[in-house]
C-alpha cells in the first residue's frame, strides 16, 4: 500500500516532468493534481496562446492512460463525442462505434465553441462516468477525467456554458499570462526543440488508483465542515447572488482540500487548503443577479469578502476534530 509520503514524493515527479514542457505555472499544475487525485473535472480558462492546451496534453503525457482530444466546433455533433450505432453491411448487423469520451483523459479543446446540444452530452459522462447511446448505457473505464479549455474574452461563435454544466466541474483554473523571465525561458526552451514528444509517463493507472485512494481517507474534522458549510449558505444568501454554491460544490470542495492534503504530505485538512481552493472551486458556481452586471473580476472580489466574513476554526477546536 502507498504511503503519504510515496503519494507526495509521485506527485512532485508528475510536476517535475510537466515543468519540462510547461514554464512556471506552478500553482495552476497544483490544482490540476488536486482535481486528479480527487476524480474532478477541470476547466482552464485563459486567454488565446497562454498554454491551456500545452499543459492539458502535458498533463495526459505524465500518465500512462489512454487520452483524447476533441477539438470542438460549432457543427460538431453530440454523437461525435459519445458514439453512435451504424449498420455493419458485412455482417448484417448494428454495430457501436465508440466516440472519443471512451477513454481515461478527455480534452474537450474550446469547449464553448460548441452548440449547447453538443455540450450536454458530456454532462451524464462527466457526472455518472457512463454514456447512453439510443438507449443503452456504457460505463467509462476508470480513472476518467475531463479538462476542457475556453476562452473567456472572444464572444463570436461560442457558446457560454450553462450552470447546470458548470457545476460538474470541480474547477475552473485561469491559467494566465507568463512573467517577463518565464517568457524569456519559453523562448529559449521552445526555439531548440519542442519538449512535449519528449514526455513520458511517470504514473500507470494502478499507481493512480492507489493515490486516489488515498484521498478519502485525510482526515476533515466537524470544525472544518461547519467551516466550510457556513461559507457555503453565504453565497446562498448574499443579496448580490442569485444563486450560490450547490451540495455537488460543497462535496468537491472537502474533496479538493482532502487532495491538496495528501500532496502536502498530510492526513488531515487545515483552514488553508480550503481558503486556498474557494476561488478555484466556488467561483464559477456562483450566479449573480440581474442588474448587478459582475464579470469575472467582481464576483472573485465578492468570495474574497464571503470567506474573509466567516470566522476560522481555531486551533484547539481542529484537534478535538481530529481526536487528538
Amino acid at each position: 500500500m502507498i504511503t503519504n509520503q510515496e503519494a507526495n514524493d509521485q506527485a512532485a515527479a508528475i510536476a517535475e516532468r510537466i515543468a519540462a514542457a510547461v514554464v512556471g505555472k506552478s500553482d495552476v499544475v497544483e490544482h490540476l493534481l488536486i482535481a486528479l487525485l480527487a476524480s474532478g473535472h477541470v476547466i482552464l480558462e485563459d486567454a488565446p496562446g497562454t498554454g491551456k492546451t500545452l499543459l492539458a496534453k502535458s498533463m495526459s503525457k505524465t500518465l500512462d492512460c489512454e487520452f483524447k482530444r476533441v477539438q470542438f466546433t460549432a457543427d460538431l455533433l453530440p454523437s461525435d463525442i459519445t458514439g453512435i450505432n451504424f449498420y455493419n453491411q458485412r455482417s448484417g448487423r448494428f454495430e457501436l462505434r465508440k466516440g472519443p469520451v471512451f477513454t481515461n483523459i478527455l480534452l474537450a479543446d474550446e469547449l464553448n465553441r460548441a452548440t449547447p446540444r453538443t455540450q450536454s452530452s458530456l454532462l451524464e459522462c462527466m457526472e455518472e462516468r457512463q454514456v447512453t447511446i439510443d438507449g443503452d448505457t456504457y460505463p467509462l473505464e476508470a480513472p476518467f477525467l475531463v479538462i476542457a479549455t475556453q476562452n473567456p474574452i472572444e464572444n463570436q461563435g461560442t457558446f457560454p456554458l450553462p450552470e447546470a454544466q458548470l457545476d460538474r466541474f470541480m474547477m475552473r483554473i485561469s491559467v494566465g499570462y507568463p512573467t517577463a523571465e518565464e517568457e524569456k525561458e519559453i523562448l529559449r526552451r521552445y526555439s531548440v526543440r519542442d519538449p512535449l514528444p519528449d514526455l513520458k509517463p511517470v504514473v500507470d493507472k494502478p499507481r493512480l488508483f492507489q493515490l486516489q485512494s488515498l484521498v478519502p481517507k485525510v482526515r476533515i474534522g466537524d470544525e472544518l465542515l461547519d467551516y466550510l458549510l457556513a461559507i457555503v449558505a453565504a453565497t446562498r444568501r448574499h443579496e448580490e447572488l442569485a444563486s450560490g454554491a450547490s451540495p455537488r460544490g460543497s462535496l468537491h470542495w472537502a474533496k479538493a482540500a482532502q487532495a491538496r492534503a495528501l500532496l502536502r504530505g498530510r492526513d488531515y485538512v487545515v483552514p488553508d487548503d480550503l481558503k486556498s481552493l474557494a476561488g478555484p472551486v466556488l467561483e464559477h458556481r456562483l450566479v449573480p443577479r440581474d442588474g448587478f452586471g459582475f464579470g469575472r473580476e467582481q464576483t472573485r472580489r465578492l468570495l474574497d469578502d464571503i470567506v474573509a466574513s466567516v470566522p476560522v476554526p481555531s486551533e484547539p477546536g481542529l484537534e478535538r476534530g481530529f481526536g487528538r
